[in-house]
C-alpha cells in the first residue's frame, strides 16, 4: 500500500512541476509580447477572444500530429518524431508569442484524450518544453520585424535552441525522472540506445547521438515548413482572427 501511494504521490508532483513550468512560460511569452508590442507601436491585444477559435482549430490540428509520431533509425522506440511544432509556429508567427505556448499546452490535453500518456507524462512535458523552447524564440523574433529574413533567422535561432535545450533537458532531468516513475534502471534504458548505436555507452552519449539529432531534424523540417507556407496562409490567419 505504502508503495502505490508513493507512486501515486510522485506522479502527482511530477504533473505539479509541468503545469509550474506551463505557467511559467505563458508568463515569460505574454511579458516578452507585451514588450514587444509596446516598443513598435502595436496596440493589438496580445490575445483577442476572436483568435481563441483559430488557436482551439491549431491545438486540434498540432495533437493529431502528435499522435502520428514516427521512428527514427538513430534512437530508441521510446522516441519519436512528430510535427506537432508546425501548427504551433505558424499560429505563433500569425497571432504571437501567447498564441504559440496555448496551443502547444492544448495539443498536449487533447493529445492525453485521443491517446493516453505510455511515458508516465514525461514525454508529454519533453514534448511541450522542447516545443516552446522552438517557438518563442522564433515568434519573438519574428515579431520584432515580420520580414521573411526575420522569419529565416528566428527559425533558425529556435531550432538550435531547441536542439541544445532537449539534449540537456532529456540528460539532466527526462532520462532520469523516466527511469524513477517507471522503475526502470537508467542502464537499462541507456542499453536500449546501445542496441541501436554501439558508441552509445551513458547517458550522454546517448543524448548526444540519439536525441540532439532528432531535434535538430525535427526543428529543421519544421522550420522549413513554416517558411514556405506561412505567407500563404497569412492572409487567412489575419482575417480569421479579425471576425
Amino acid at each position: 500500500m505504502s508503495s502505490v501511494w508513493q507512486t501515486v504521490t510522485e506522479n502527482l508532483v511530477f504533473v505539479l512541476q509541468f503545469l509550474g513550468l506551463v505557467a511559467a512560460i505563458f508568463l515569460i511569452a505574454y511579458g516578452v509580447e507585451k514588450a514587444v508590442k509596446k516598443r513598435t507601436g502595436d496596440k493589438e491585444r496580445v490575445l483577442a477572444t476572436r483568435k481563441v477559435v483559430v488557436i482551439g482549430v491549431f491545438s486540434a490540428i498540432a495533437a493529431i500530429l502528435m499522435v502520428l509520431e514516427f521512428p527514427v533509425p538513430f534512437a530508441p522506440s521510446f522516441y519519436g518524431l512528430d510535427f506537432s511544432e508546425l501548427p504551433a509556429l505558424v499560429g505563433a508567427f500569425a497571432y504571437g508569442p501567447v498564441a504559440g505556448v496555448m496551443i502547444e499546452f492544448c495539443k498536449i490535453l487533447i493529445k492525453l484524450v485521443l491517446k493516453p500518456s505510455s511515458t508516465a507524462f514525461v514525454g508529454e512535458l519533453a514534448n511541450f518544453a522542447v516545443g516552446c523552447v522552438l517557438v518563442l524564440p522564433a515568434s519573438i523574433i519574428y515579431l520584432a520585424k515580420k520580414t521573411r529574413r526575420q522569419a529565416v533567422l528566428g527559425t533558425a535561432v529556435g531550432t538550435v535552441l531547441m536542439t541544445v535545450f532537449g539534449t540537456l533537458f532529456n540528460a539532466v532531468y527526462l532520462l532520469p525522472k523516466f527511469a524513477e516513475l517507471y522503475g526502470i534502471p537508467l542502464d537499462s534504458i541507456i542499453a536500449m540506445g546501445t542496441a541501436i548505436n554501439p558508441a552509445v555507452d551513458s547517458v550522454t552519449t546517448l543524448v548526444i547521438l540519439c536525441v540532439a539529432p532528432m531535434n535538430l531534424l525535427k526543428g529543421g523540417l519544421v522550420s522549413l515548413l513554416t517558411v514556405l507556407i506561412y505567407k500563404k496562409l497569412s492572409p487567412i490567419l489575419k482575417a480569421a482572427g479579425k471576425r
